[in-house]
Parts: C-alpha cells; structure tokens; sequence
C-alpha cells in the first residue's frame, strides 16, 4: 500500500538567494554600530586568500586592540583553488604584552593608550587590574563612567583617530597593469577572478586599463587617493547596488562608475569585459 503522506504538495527544502555569492554587506559592516564607533575592514579576494586575510585581521585586532570585520561570500566558501600550507617560521610575530599585576598602591589607568592609541589588554583576575567594562561611555584614562560632554567628544576623536592610522601600518595599494591611463578598474572580495581576466583580455587588444582590488576597506590604504587620480575613469564591478562606490565617492570625489548586480550569481569575465570596453 502506499505511504501516507502529511503534505500531499511539498517540494524539497531549499533555502534560496541567502547562501548565494553577494556582496551586500559592506556597509552594515562599516556603519552598523551604535554612536560613532568605527572597526577595520578587509575582505578576502580567494579561497587561499582567507586564510592571510584572517591572521592579518588578527593582527590588526591585537596590535590596536579593536574588532575587526572580515568580509567574505558565497562565491569564495564554495570555490577552491590550490595552496600550499605556510611554515609558522615563515610569519612575522604580532606578540601581545598583557600588564603584570600592580601590587605596590600604584593606581590602574585601563585607558591609558600607547603610541597606535589601543589600550592594555588586562587578563580579567590579574590583582590590581581590576576595571568597569560595558556599554557605558568611560573617562579618558581612568575608566570610570562618564557623562561628561568633553569627554565623550575626546574618546570619539581617539576612537576615529585610532582607526584613520591603521592606514599607515598596512601596505600601500598596488596596481596590477599601468601606473596610470585611460581606465582603472577597482574591485574588493570574491570579484577578484572575473576583473583580473577581463583586464587582462583587454591588455590583449592594448586596452588602457589596469586592475587594482582591495584588500583593506577601512581604512583604505594611505595612497588610495592618489592612486584614483591616476585614471580618466575609475570603474567598480560590485555585487550589489554599489556600497564600494558609495565610500570612494565620498572619501576621494571621484565620480566612479558601477558595474552592479544581485542576482546571486558572479560576475562573468564577459559581462565585466563588455563594461570595460564600453567605458574605453
């Protein structure tokens, strides 16, 4: 006999457009917090590239002691590509120094800065280090609960100030073709393979086009700007309605143009190779 079934119209679960390749959250990422509290930025560009993009973030994380985003998507989880495993001899230590415990009466100063402005990192039960955490905005220094309207203008100027110099401490942007030309075609995340084939195809035919993507979105690298000006036209393929362009519009001034698209799928190396041409 047939089996009895509970719903005679069912179809196989499926769930849709959410685990599909986008690039949609840029901007939660960059402005998605209470007050005026800005976090580093980098987004991996391949699979094998997630892996010096995350201990990069950990760096940046213990070194200025602040959250860190590490953009990704569909298209990277799901793709793969060969790598070799790196020796640890080979990477650059990023040791953290945690404060040894005060037993001579000296008093604590939780948020005392160093020289990138992070504060001490205090193992929570270290004697003497003892410190009020939270929501709550905190007094310069000593890390008492403060109202005070000065002072929470300082501690968002050190939060803005501490975040702009990360800019200085990361390599500057490179340039994938000529220093300068007719055309650059900007890009971040998973976009990378589709932007590098289709600039390189129009070098096939001497396009004057060169490919730069971004590995650090907040802050951008220090010579980010002078870079874009290099260019007649500055070009960004992105997958979503443009949050990329929104930022180096604002940031720079340049009136950069959008290759853009939701559609849960990738960009082809034609769709994005037709654009160059277009705008050549």
């Amino acid at each position: 006999p047939p089996r009895p079934t509970l719903f005679p119209y069912t179809t196989p679960f499926r769930s849709g457009l959410p685990t599909k390749t986008e690039q949609s959250d840029l901007l939660q990422a960059m402005f998605g917090r209470n007050g005026e509290c800005p976090c580093p930025i980098l987004a991996a560009r391949s699979p094998s590239d997630c892996f010096d993009v995350a201990v990069e973030a950990w760096r940046i994380a213990t070194t200025y002691m602040v959250p860190v985003f590490v953009m990704s998507d569909g298209y990277l989880a799901n793709g793969s590509e060969p790598w070799r495993i790196p020796a640890l001899k080979d990477f650059t230590p990023f040791p953290v120094e945690h404060p040894g415990p005060l037993t001579n009466g000296t008093e604590w100063q939780p948020y005392a800065r160093n020289d990138k402005l992070a504060r001490p990192w205090a193992i929570p039960g270290t004697p003497g280090l003892m410190h009020r955490i939270g929501g709550l905005e905190k007094h310069d220094v000593t890390g008492d609960v403060s109202y005070d309207p000065e002072n929470h203008q300082r501690m968002t100027d050190l939060r803005a100030r501490k975040i702009a110099g990360i800019a200085h401490d990361v390599p500057a942007q490179e340039v994938e073709g000529p220093d300068s030309g007719e055309l650059l075609v900007l890009g971040w995340g998973g976009t990378y393979g589709a932007i590098a084939s289709a600039v390189r195809n129009a070098w096939k035919h001497d396009g004057s086009v060169a490919h730069a993507h971004l590995r650090y979105i907040n802050p951008f690298p220090a010579n980010l700007g002078d870079l874009l000006k290099q260019y007649r036209k500055v070009h960004i393929p992105e997958l979503n309605m443009g949050q990329l362009r929104l930022l180096i519009r604002g940031e720079f001034m340049v009136d950069a143009i959008g290759l853009n698209k939701v559609e849960g799928k990738p960009f082809t190396v034609h769709e994005i190779e037709t654009k160059i041409e277009e705008l050549l």
